[in-house]
């Protein structure tokens, strides 16, 4: 008997203990939220980026089509900006570079204010490669090395796959590339969003109908970058939706040609 209650001792604990653990799992499913991020692709060979990545590498994309540049210099570019600083807009590097590209403003790249800004970023490395000759059909790390000049040029072969994955996403190569998912805004600054849209896209892009396939999703996915920085809920176009809940797109509700948005309501009370 006294074995018998021990057994049943021992049962009931190890009951219980299970419960607590599968208390405290379930505790932690309910509130551990994950990061914001950003995906290109799906499954398995999806590439995961931080949302700053995402808007970096969407801004780069967007100055080379702003500057009538072909896509092969959005690879290039994404490669070099992936190599030197991982697609972070980072305030300091080697002696005095800075920014995506890592820079430098005693070099003649130019002020380092403006260098931290990645659209000017973006545009004077687009400036620099124009100068390369036959840089259009160059293979990808041979042209990024022919402008950065890097100790370590061969290092860009090693972002070219990744490289090329966003770029196709990020010009409309492949539409419904890119998505990001993090917890809804609360707030917004559509002002701003607009303002940066001038700078990068172009004058009165986002106000722009009728473009091609292309344009409308190197449009829509240039919005989708920023959207959690800028307060964005739902990106609409040529009949696919985003929002937040989801790092993928869903068919819309209803058909759709040219980029449509719709930032977080204004707070109340």
């Amino acid at each position: 008997m006294r074995r018998r209650r021990w057994i049943m001792v021992l049962v009931a604990a190890a009951v219980a203990a299970t419960g607590a653990v599968v208390g405290i799992h379930a505790l932690f499913r309910t509130v551990t939220k994950a990061p914001p991020s950003c995906s290109v692709g799906s499954g398995d060979t999806a590439l995961v980026l931080a949302p700053d990545q995402a808007a970096d590498a969407a801004t780069i994309a967007a100055v080379a089509k702003r500057m009538a540049l072909a896509d092969h210099a959005v690879t290039i570019a994404l490669a070099t900006a992936l190599q030197e600083s991982k697609l972070h807009n980072y305030p300091f590097g080697d002696r005095d570079s800075v920014g995506l590209f890592q820079q430098r403003p005693s070099q003649g790249w130019g002020p380092r204010a403006q260098l931290l800004t990645p659209a000017f970023a973006a545009a004077a490395f687009y400036q620099h490669l124009r100068q390369v000759p036959g840089w259009q059909t160059m293979p990808v790390a041979e042209a990024a090395q022919a402008v950065q000049h890097s100790a370590f040029g061969s290092a860009y072969a090693q972002w070219e796959e990744e490289a090329r994955a966003m770029a196709r996403a990020l010009t409309g190569e492949v539409p419904a590339g890119m998505g990001c998912q993090f917890a809804k805004p609360s707030t917004s600054d559509g002002a701003a969003l607009a303002a940066l849209a001038e700078r990068e896209l172009g004058p009165g892009v986002l106000r722009r109908s009728g473009g091609s396939l292309r344009q409308d999703w190197t449009v829509a996915e240039w919005i989708v970058g920023h959207a959690m920085s800028y307060g964005v809920v739902a990106v609409t176009v040529r009949g696919q939706r985003w929002t937040p809940g989801s790092a993928t797109w869903a068919p819309a509700a209803s058909p759709s040609g040219s980029p449509t948005y719709q930032l977080a309501p204004p707070p109340t009370g």
